[in-house]
């Protein structure tokens, strides 16, 4: 095993929870880390806690109740997707427990952006998702084309709607941009669009970032466990 154990934990995806990071868990004690994966507030196993006025910053003081509560220190922050946001948000606020900053295909917001400010091609359509729906909750994206049909299975059985406002919250930093390392993961196997593009060339061409590629689509932690677990011991050793 290479370096000393960490503690990783991880701010999932939109729609989703703590809970589809179940591959890793294996694979982590294998590496000899540990991996603390938990769920945002109204969804996952928290679902019935939704409500139209869970935003981002709801998501972010869960993760730092679960830094809080699990007196958890030294931590490699771990941001998937929409998780970007919160990490960077929970970095910010916990700077003194954060020792490294990892976005796993993910958004990486500035001070005062919203998710919908780096992906203005989904506002509107997500705002009429919304609308049609319960009015303040967007229904899931699909997952990424080649999740294999148990997996797929197992995610649409338990994927759920997700408040609005997190998309719509603008980030707020009291100290600027994160000071500690920092890595950007970008997955090769770009769907429509390529959202995450525009990091993965922040991260190439930025100081304080190393950058990493996984021949992976969005949800690695799904579709190709092992190689993500290869790229993160890389980046911890």
């Amino acid at each position: 095993m290479a370096g000393r154990s960490k503690i990783f934990l991880l701010c999932h995806g939109a729609w989703s929870g703590g809970w589809s990071w179940k591959k890793m868990h294996p694979l982590m004690a294998q590496a000899g880390h540990r991996l603390v994966a938990p769920t945002y507030t109204g969804l996952g196993e928290r679902e019935h806690l939704a409500n139209p006025a869970i935003d981002l910053d709801t998501h972010i003081q869960d993760i730092l109740n679960v830094i809080r509560f699990e007196d958890l220190n030294d931590i490699v922050l771990l941001g998937h997707s929409y998780g970007g946001m919160v990490a960077t948000g929970v970095a910010d606020r916990a700077r003194e427990r954060v020792t490294q900053l990892i976005y796993l295909d993910a958004f990486v917001p500035r001070d005062g952006q919203s998710l919908f400010d780096l992906n203005e091609g989904g506002r509107e359509p997500m705002r009429k998702a919304a609308a049609a729906g319960d009015g303040y909750r967007i229904p899931p994206n699909p997952p990424p084309p080649d999740t294999p049909q148990a997996d797929l299975d197992w995610l649409n059985a338990r994927r759920v709607t997700m408040p609005i406002k997190c998309c719509e919250t603008k980030l707020k930093l009291a100290h600027g941009e994160p000071a500690m390392p920092r890595s950007y993961i970008y997955c090769k196997r770009i769907p429509p669009g390529d959202v995450f593009g525009q990091f993965a060339q922040r991260a190439k061409n930025e100081d304080g970032w190393r950058y990493f590629e996984l021949d992976a689509s969005h949800a690695p932690n799904v579709t190709a466990p092992e190689e993500l677990m290869a790229v993160l011991n890389e980046i911890v050793a």
